[in-house]
């Protein structure tokens, strides 16, 4: 029988990260600078391995070819997301995703469509998102052989519990000091466009894509920073945060207890604040940071406590 499934998280040690998930949540995570935390996925580059029950230490892409519909729901054929957290301790590099089609051309898998949700930020915290309006591919090709591209980087402030959509083509990038919950697709293709002209150890520069990246670029996207707006119901708040083709996301705040079950596909629970716990045949632990699997196949479930979860489908 199924149930919900918790995963190991899978930690990458990139130049920009940082020590967050360490003093924020509470980890062991591994020396160094470690950026990010896959905590679903189902990807090549990382496979998620669940940590509870009797699948622990089976890969999620195992457990779907055990159970199929009965953990995907109809929609899917094989796991569409990828569910991170992201410490940026430094800047990320000016990047952009392409669309289905230019990837699956060119790559040989999806495009990138993501969103991030704030969970911490420093006072005077800023992304780049998107281009200064006005921009086209001639003057940001320019921009980039003078050196200049800076000045064309539309920057925006953001706080804790701020939302960023971020559709393919979006020029985007996470600066210092902001800690994120991130859900896109389920890709791992970024075109580095600029990397502020960093070296790393050995003097080097990271690999750019700029011919790729000033293909794919969305050069008329305006964005706009989201604030939540809840509403208020028995023993729950919960507010909007994302609704895409590829995904929809809501930001549930658990004062007491919510009640769901899934509607013909999975859902993706991430715990940002707080603590509690999970009843379905038994009751499961979440602290905060934690990501869960609720199968398309299970019935209802409850969550009590006093915390607040992004919940994702698809």
């Amino acid at each position: 029988m199924l149930y919900p499934l918790f995963f190991e998280p899978i930690y990458k040690n990139i130049i920009w990260g940082g020590r967050k998930f360490e003093t924020y949540f509470k980890r062991n995570i591994p020396e160094g600078n470690v950026a990010e935390s896959w905590e679903v996925c189902c990807h090549k580059n990382g496979m998620s391995i669940i940590k509870n029950g009797p699948l622990k230490g089976k890969t999620l892409d195992e457990v779907i070819k055990l159970y199929g519909k009965e953990i995907l729901g109809e929609k899917y054929d094989s796991f569409p997301l990828l569910i991170k957290l992201i410490d940026a301790n430094d800047k990320l590099s000016i990047q952009v995703h392409p669309d289905d089609d230019y990837s699956q051309r060119l790559e040989n898998q999806l495009g990138k469509t993501e969103m991030w949700y704030v969970i911490d930020a420093k006072k005077d915290a800023k992304l780049v998102y998107g281009l200064k309006k006005g921009t086209t591919k001639e003057s940001l090709k320019k921009a980039l052989e003078e050196n200049t591209v800076e000045e064309i980087l539309n920057f925006v402030p953001v706080e804790k519990g701020d939302i960023i959509f971020i559709p393919s083509g979006t020029v985007h990038a996470i600066l210092d000091g902001l800690l994120l919950a991130e859900i896109q697709q389920n890709s791992d293709i970024t075109y580095r466009l600029y990397d502020w002209n960093r070296v790393d150890k050995d003097g080097k520069k990271r690999e750019l894509h700029i011919d790729k990246a000033l293909d794919v670029i969305d050069y008329d996207f305006e964005g706009k920073v989201l604030k939540p707006i809840f509403i208020e119901l028995d023993g729950y708040n919960i507010a909007k945060a994302v609704n895409c083709k590829y995904f929809n996301v809501n930001i549930i705040n658990v004062k007491e207890e919510f009640k769901d079950k899934p509607n013909n596909s999975f859902i993706i629970f991430t715990a940002i604040e707080g603590k509690g716990k999970l009843i379905y045949d038994k009751d499961y632990e979440i602290k905060m940071g934690d990501s869960f699997l609720i199968p398309a196949s299970l019935g209802e479930f409850k969550i009590k406590g006093n915390l607040t979860l992004l919940k994702t489908t698809a």
